[in-house]
């Protein structure tokens, strides 16, 4: 078991991230639902859709001016309005930069918020969770993926606001002096959105398929990391670089896929935005040249108005080439959104969410453990449960051995019994209190977990007992090496170094180090050990047998093993084995020479 407030499946979470590869994040297949904005992104929003209005004016004073310095030759005032347009230009500048910034802190506010939440709830699935997401494609959303999404909130919210206010302005003020070069803008500028979204459909496809290649990969290349010393002695080095070579091959080219489809999108606007606007133009000069006389609502246009109208025509599809612009961003974002999403849901919890189904004072607070109606299943979907009203007592300082063949179902119901996953129905008690999320971090203190594959992290041999917690001293740390017999390493505690996954240690060393971490908290009352002699040579795995028992005296110990020899030691032998006709899990108690059969059936309606 790990430190005091600290997960207890840390350690079994190591040894099964690989196995987990195979429960990749998918895109989401559900009908996107709206989701909530963050805290004054709105308000950053409408401030840089005001600062695009701001060339409202600015348009004006520049027509008005030109047109006096045409008509008259002079402008009185000319001073006065050159002074407005660099003032309004400074306004926009001012508010561009406050507009930004407000988006970007809250969009960063809501991505560490929707962090936490993932990380949270990835902490509450149980480590035994065969669809939970490998550690190398959960750090790759977490960590570089997810930045996306402050992009997204950051940049495409902001421009959406943009388009669903801008245009619509410039368009009421052409409008004003020239119906004609209105309905030039009205017709051209519905294309562009209509041509983005089909191609937006692709490029949300494409940013799924590329976001999960690149988990994949990440997920690939960690899991050889671990195993870079096996991959040596099998001489397999030239094989691995050719796979990562292929995946990343692969990579490659979904990247590129999603980078033509943004050049394409951004390609169709500025075809649909140029041609408006030459469109625009050529009718503003025809008609001051007196070939076309309609569309200005009976009266010429004067030169002033027939370059306000020019000045805003490109500024009436500025917020759809941003769009444009932006539209990977979005595409990308909602993408890492999902993958967030689907890391953290749903998934077997660690312990139930729920309080028991019977009041506490009905427990027998002189057992340990205590299993009450206990129903389990890895797979939802299976009908076939492995544990169906099972009931199991295990009194205070009993030593018991649950011995039976590997897929008996025995380490299954000791990670139950340590909390490491969470009954479907029925309850744990530890200690007479129910173990649930409101109790367990109180529970986990009093019990300790060897787990059958312990981690070691690159570090001394005292970081990797101590795993943190400064309360231990040198001479503590040693007597727990000894009881867990690796006196050859106790007088190195403090300075040896161990390279990743124990290199350093042999297999015999790295299991009597857990041995040791066990030891060296010594509040715990109850001790699980899942197979802790398991591919040990018969003189080793009799030194841990020894170190385990001797750290156990005074204390529960529950031990899931294979091993008649070690189950011969423990006080209490349970027989675990599944039933021929695969409709029930036997348990055999065997005390005193005297077998008890306690036989879990299937419900009778199954």
């Amino acid at each position: 078991m790990a430190a005091p407030r600290q997960n207890p499946a840390s350690e079994m979470i190591a040894a099964t991230d690989s196995d987990n590869a195979a429960g990749a994040a998918k895109p989401s297949v559900r009908r996107r639902k709206r989701r909530p904005q963050p805290e004054n992104l709105r308000k950053g929003s409408w401030l840089q859709a005001l600062v695009a209005l701001i060339w409202l004016p600015q348009a004006g004073l520049m027509a008005y001016a030109i047109n006096e310095l045409t008509v008259s030759g002079k402008v009185s005032n000319l001073l006065m309005i050159a002074a407005g347009i660099f003032a309004l230009g400074l306004l926009r500048t001012a508010m561009q930069s406050a507009g930004e910034r407000i988006a970007y802190k809250a969009s960063r506010t809501a991505l560490s918020d929707l962090r936490a939440k993932s990380v949270a709830a990835l902490a509450a699935r149980s480590p035994l969770d065969r669809n939970r997401a490998a550690s190398g494609e959960a750090a790759s959303i977490l960590a570089e993926q997810a930045e996306m999404i402050v992009t997204y909130w950051s940049r495409y919210q902001p421009v959406q606001m943009k388009v669903m206010t801008v245009p619509f302005v410039f368009l009421a003020a052409v409008l004003w002096y020239s119906w004609a070069a209105a309905l030039v803008l009205l017709v051209a500028a519905p294309l562009i959105p209509v041509f983005m979204a089909l191609i937006g459909y692709r490029a949300k496809a494409a940013s799924e398929e590329q976001l999960v290649e690149m988990g994949q990969m990440n997920g690939f290349l960690l899991d050889r990391l671990r195993g870079l010393a096996t991959i040596r002695t099998f001489h397999a080095v030239d094989l691995t670089a050719q796979r990562l070579r292929n995946n990343a091959e692969t990579l490659r080219e979904k990247t590129m896929i999603v980078l033509r489809i943004a050049f394409l999108s951004s390609a169709v606007l500025e075809l649909f935005s140029a041609l408006g606007v030459a469109m625009v133009a050529v009718y503003i000069g025809f008609h001051l040249l007196g070939e076309l006389n309609f569309g200005a609502w009976g009266a010429t246009l004067t030169l002033g108005q027939g370059l306000f109208i020019l000045l805003l025509a490109p500024t009436f599809f500025e917020p759809l080439r941003e769009l444009s612009a932006v539209w990977h961003d979005r595409a990308a974002g909602e993408a890492a959104i999902d993958a967030l999403e689907n890391i953290s849901a749903g998934g077997m919890r660690l312990t139930a969410v729920g309080a028991s189904s019977q009041s506490e004072e009905e427990a027998d607070n002189n057992h340990a453990i205590c299993l009450r109606d206990v129903d389990f299943n890895y797979d939802s979907s299976d009908e076939a449960e492995l544990l169906s009203g099972f009931n199991l007592a295990i009194a205070k300082g009993e030593h018991v051995a649950l011995l039976g063949p590997s897929g008996a179902g025995k380490s299954t119901i000791l990670a139950m019994m340590a909390g490491l996953i969470a009954p479907r129905n029925g309850d744990v008690l530890i200690n007479g209190t129910v173990l649930d999320q409101n109790s367990a971090e109180i529970l986990r203190e009093q019990v300790s977990w060897i787990g059958q594959k312990p981690h070691i992290f690159s570090g001394s041999v005292r970081a990797n007992i101590t795993l943190g917690r400064d309360s231990f001293t040198l001479n503590d740390v040693q007597g727990a090496l000894k009881t867990a017999a690796l006196d050859s390493v106790a007088s190195a505690a403090a300075a040896t170094d161990l390279g990743e996954n124990g290199t350093g240690l042999s297999g015999g060393e790295g299991l009597r180090l857990a041995l040791a971490r066990a030891a060296l908290k010594s509040g715990a009352e109850i001790i699980f050990a899942d197979e802790p002699t398991a591919h040990l040579d018969s003189e080793t795995a009799a030194k841990a047998t020894q170190g385990l028992l001797a750290m156990a005296q005074g204390k529960t110990l529950i031990v899931a093993t294979h091993d008649e020899e070690l189950a011969r030691k423990m006080g209490r032998v349970i027989r675990v084995d599944k039933a021929t006709d695969a409709q029930s899990l036997h348990i055999h108690a065997d005390s005193n020479d005297e077998i008890v059969s306690i036989t879990s059936e299937r419900r009778a309606a199954e």
